[in-house]
Formats: C-alpha cells, sequence, structure tokens
C-alpha cells in the first residue's frame, strides 16, 4: 500500500493541484499557456535527451520494444477509426477519437516509472517515448489529412516539416544519437536532467488545470468506448505483442505502463488547430485522466509490475 501511494499520489495528487490552482490562485489562460510552451519546448526535451543519451543502446532490446510498441500503435490506430466509424461520427469527431485512442500521457509515465523502478525507469520510459512519438505523430498527421473536406492529401514534404518541428522527436533523435557517440559529456547532463525533473511537476500541474468536468455530458458513451479501448485494449495489445517477440521483463513493463496511459493534453492543441472536434477531444481528455486513477494502478498490481523487474 506504502509503495502505490508514492508512486500515484504524487502526479495524481499534482493534477488535482493544478485544477485547484487554475480554480483559485492562477486564473490566467497566458500564465497557464506560458508554463505549457516552457514545458513542451525545453525542460520536456531535456528529459528525454538526459535520459536517452544514459541508455547503453547494444544492451538494449531495441528492435524487439519498437516492434512491439509500434504494432501495438497501428492495431489500436485502426481499431480506433473503426470504434468511430461504429459511433457514425464525422471526421473531425473521428480525428478525436483517433487521438484519444492511441496518443499518451508521458509527463505521467515518467512520474510512475521513475517511482516504480528509479533511473532505469526513467530512461527506458524515455526510450519508449522515443519509439512512440514519431510513430503516433505520422499517423495522426496522416488522420487528419486524409480526411479533410478539401480533399487534400499529405505530401511527404508537409509531413516532413510538421516532424522537424517536433520539439519530442527532436529530442529523442538527439538522445538516441548522443548515447550511441557515449553520452553527454560531465555536467551537462545533471543540468538537462534537473530541467527535465521540472518538467514532470510543472506538465502535470498544467494537466490538471486543463481538465473540466463540464465536457463529460459530450457523447458519453463514444467517450467511455473510446477510453477502454486507450486504457485496457492499448496494454492488453502491448502485453501480446511483448510475449511474442520475447520482450525483456523491464523493458516490457515500461511500455506496457507507457501504453496505458490517457492520452495527452495535446490531442486538444492538435484538434482545435487542424480542424479536429476540439469539445470532444477535451471531453475524452478529461474522462481519461479521471478513470486513469482506478485502471493504471489496478493493472500494475494484476500484472505484478510494482517493484523489481528482473531483466
Amino acid at each position: 500500500m506504502i509503495l502505490y501511494l508514492n508512486v500515484f499520489l504524487p502526479p495524481f495528487g499534482m493534477l488535482l493541484a493544478g485544477a485547484l490552482l487554475r480554480r483559485w490562485l492562477l486564473r490566467e489562460d497566458a500564465v497557464w499557456a506560458g508554463i505549457e510552451r516552457l514545458v513542451f519546448w525545453a525542460l520536456l526535451p531535456a528529459l528525454l535527451v538526459s535520459a536517452i543519451s544514459a541508455v547503453d543502446l547494444a544492451a538494449l532490446p531495441l528492435g524487439a520494444m519498437a516492434l512491439v510498441i509500434w504494432l501495438a500503435l497501428l492495431l489500436g490506430g485502426g481499431l480506433s477509426l473503426v470504434l468511430a466509424r461504429a459511433f457514425g461520427t464525422l471526421h473531425p469527431a473521428a480525428t478525436s477519437v483517433f487521438q484519444g485512442g492511441i496518443r499518451f500521457n508521458q509527463l505521467m509515465g515518467f512520474a510512475v516509472v521513475a517511482g516504480l523502478y528509479g533511473g532505469a525507469g526513467t530512461s527506458l520510459g524515455a526510450v519508449a517515448t522515443g519509439l512512440i512519438v514519431p510513430c503516433v505523430q505520422v499517423l495522426t498527421i496522416l488522420v487528419f489529412a486524409l480526411g479533410r473536406p478539401d480533399g487534400a492529401r499529405p505530401t511527404p514534404g508537409r509531413v516532413a516539416r510538421q516532424l522537424a518541428t517536433n520539439p519530442l522527436l527532436l529530442a529523442c533523435i538527439i538522445g538516441f544519437s548522443v548515447a550511441a557517440l557515449g553520452g553527454l559529456p560531465p555536467g551537462l547532463r545533471p543540468l538537462l536532467a534537473t530541467l527535465g525533473q521540472a518538467s514532470i511537476a510543472l506538465g502535470l500541474l498544467c494537466v490538471g488545470a486543463a481538465l473540466s468536468l463540464a465536457t463529460l455530458k459530450d457523447r458519453l458513451g463514444l467517450q467511455l468506448a473510446t477510453a477502454c479501448l486507450k486504457l485496457l485494449g492499448m496494454p492488453a495489445l502491448t502485453l501480446l505483442f511483448g510475449h511474442v517477440f520475447g520482450l525483456a521483463p523491464l523493458a516490457l513493463a515500461n511500455a506496457l505502463i507507457f501504453m496505458a496511459l490517457p492520452t495527452a493534453t495535446t490531442s486538444y492543441v492538435m484538434a482545435r488547430a487542424m480542424g479536429g472536434d476540439a469539445k470532444l477531444m477535451a471531453a475524452i481528455i478529461t474522462l481519461q485522466h479521471l478513470l486513469s486513477a482506478i485502471t493504471l494502478p489496478a493493472m500494475i498490481a494484476l500484472l505484478g509490475l510494482a517493484g523489481p523487474v528482473p531483466g
């Protein structure tokens, strides 16, 4: 019980703290927008670079981990579109269901795996993020573009530009490159790691500030179905493929936890910017974060992922 309190009370407590701060102390939208930009463009990339660059790539089951995560994302993305079609949604709503089905809140993931597995969890969590981010970004951009009412199709140049300006993807590339070269020089890694740790607390506060219970009345059945796919279906697919490809226990545990996270709050920003159903996206984000307070600890308990994991 103490372990679960130590692991899960901090991230979910910070979500609550963010909601309370937004309501009672920091009510200005500009304050939270500034913090979000700081986290997205500077602090979280620093965490990814510092964590990934510390990994021994030669000792990591990178190929198996990539196969497990990418296959789960591809199948999960397909199921998301099938789900949206089953509910008879239009394209804007379908993109929100798609994002709700495969995107993830990596800040919560880092808080959980660091609490469970320490530095090894943070490093492997960064590797999982490095594998998930490019796949999710490409799939999401394609889904938005393929259903545009003007019939425009995505071009390789447009997709490449959107990927090239994503700070998380760039941080993952830098991290893997530095790891291949032997790691960061003395002094730089602790600097980036310190900045990265700030991203977890500030980012979770921003997530909590962005949640809204008022959105939950909008198409609740579709929200619940999407939440089941994301919080239960995606980890189930990851577990299945992990056993098929013989993924090492610690790598599988980290991949499983990251794939079981609620969807990213930045999904709302993308929905609003690219013509998605922003109202439905906000509802999906809120419901998934509320339900994950139950599903994530329960899944970790049932699968025995708490405590030391060999390999």
